[in-house]
């Protein structure tokens, strides 16, 4: 059961007063970037009691944030402030010395006031790039110095890990660790042949967030891959669902790390729910091996049996990443 000095602890470790942070919005336009702003104060807010439920305190933990980029006035002079929740919020990464990026590397750039993740689609020379956006399918060209590596803060860690040596590149050497327990994968992120099997995503709306188990079923001349999917069906329900992706939708199935005895609340988690796999965070922790998973896409709150949730992981340039800063190499699944 998740106690009040849970969340407190969190606050007081990393959302004092005055901290500057990054914020995340559900609201329309504004869902997958990070906005610059600081911590102002807490806030208790009471809640209806539900004799269900198995936190027993009736109050809410909020936090009061005030954004430096995003005005509340049309003039551009009075900072915006919301109230938000704890998994809206994460501090300020440490700032990087400048590098350079390759082609297929997830970062964030710096557009409309906040910090957008895309993908680098190609070196434009000159120190520019070309920076492709899932959410909004748009692809824009950005100087590096309005770019950043693409990283996710989870329990007191970002994935990747900062270096803590040279110019901001990723440390290959202390990366490359892999456990006992992991079995390997041996599909290559844009090598996939006939009958491999993938994990899907789409950017259709209401299915952002979300992985589809499916098959190659045949690979085709324009670089694409057209994929039968093992759980959605089409729309006469006769046969599952074949649908053309690019490379920048298809991953290899996650490698099976081994069985988790419990999840931490603010953990990252994918929770199988509406034939795939979504994304999400763990909110609280509930008797008998229950979670509540909280999902930022759509601003929604659930709860999950303990079987059906696995620890999340990304596909990032050719490795799998996870919150405990191990990276598993592409190279090592043969």
């Amino acid at each position: 059961m998740v106690k009040d000095q849970d969340e407190t602890e969190l606050l007081n470790t990393y959302f004092t007063n005055g901290t500057e942070i990054e914020i995340s919005s559900d609201e329309e336009g504004f869902r997958g970037a990070w906005y610059e702003g600081r911590v102002i104060r807490p806030i208790l807010k009471k809640q209806r009691r539900n004799n269900n439920d198995d936190d027993e305190s009736n109050k809410k933990l909020r936090v009061l944030v005030e954004y430096k980029t995003l005005m509340a006035d049309k003039k551009g002079k009075k900072p915006l402030k919301e109230t938000m929740s704890l998994i809206q919020l994460r501090p300020r990464p440490p700032p990087e010395k400048k590098r350079k990026f390759k082609v297929s590397e997830e970062v964030d750039a710096n557009y409309n006031d906040g910090w957008w993740e895309g993908v680098v689609m190609e070196v434009l020379g000159n120190g520019r790039y070309s920076v492709f956006f899932r959410g909004t399918r748009d692809q824009l060209e950005f100087d590096e110095s309005q770019m950043r590596i693409h990283r996710e803060w989870a329990n007191g860690e970002w994935t990747p890990p900062f270096n803590e040596v040279g110019e901001g590149q990723e440390n290959e050497d202390k990366a490359k660790l892999v456990p006992t327990e992991i079995r390997p994968n041996n599909e290559a992120a844009e090598n996939f042949s006939v009958g491999s099997l993938v994990e899907v995503s789409s950017d259709e709306e209401g299915f952002e967030g979300a992985w589809f188990a499916a098959t190659v079923v045949k690979l085709l001349d324009n670089g694409n891959y057209l994929i039968e999917y093992h759980n959605l069906r089409n729309n006469d329900d006769t046969d599952f669902l074949q649908e053309e992706t690019d490379r920048l939708h298809v991953r290899p199935p996650p490698p099976d790390i081994g069985p988790f005895k419990s999840f931490k609340v603010l953990e990252e988690v994918d929770a199988q729910h509406n034939d795939g796999w979504w994304v999400g965070v763990i909110s609280k922790v509930l008797k008998g091996q229950r979670y509540k998973v909280y999902f930022k896409g759509n601003n929604e709150e659930l709860e999950f049996k303990h079987a059906d949730i696995r620890l999340h992981l990304d596909w990032i340039n050719g490795k799998w990443v996870r919150a405990s800063q191990v990276v598993f190499d592409s190279c090592v699944y043969s």
